[in-house]
């Protein structure tokens, strides 16, 4: 049996969506909503990172594959209007 999929968007390719596994993406999502802040100044690319292994099982995301499902929320959470990308160095996002 297939793994079942999920459209996502990204906020740099408008219009343009990737079927995904549905139950990764969505692993993913809801720990980076739990740990997101509302407010600025946000979190950083590592930050983010760090705290998405840390919630995440090993098991289900081995080695950097975190990383890749990481890009993949942000950018759909970005297309979505619910993740904004503060301007600054380091690059910084919080939820809109």
């Amino acid at each position: 049996m297939a793994a079942e999929k999920v459209e996502i968007e990204n906020v740099l390719q408008p219009g343009k969506t990737y079927r995904v596994d549905a139950a990764k993406f969505s692993a993913v999502r809801a720990a980076m909503l739990g740990f997101l802040p509302k407010t600025a100044p946000g979190m950083t690319q590592s930050e983010m990172s760090a705290a998405l292994r840390a919630a995440l099982s090993p098991e289900q995301f081995p080695g950097t594959t975190s990383g890749w499902w990481m890009k993949a929320v942000q950018l759909d959470l970005e297309a979505k209007g619910l993740l904004v990308r503060d301007k600054g160095k380091p690059l910084r996002w919080r939820l809109g």
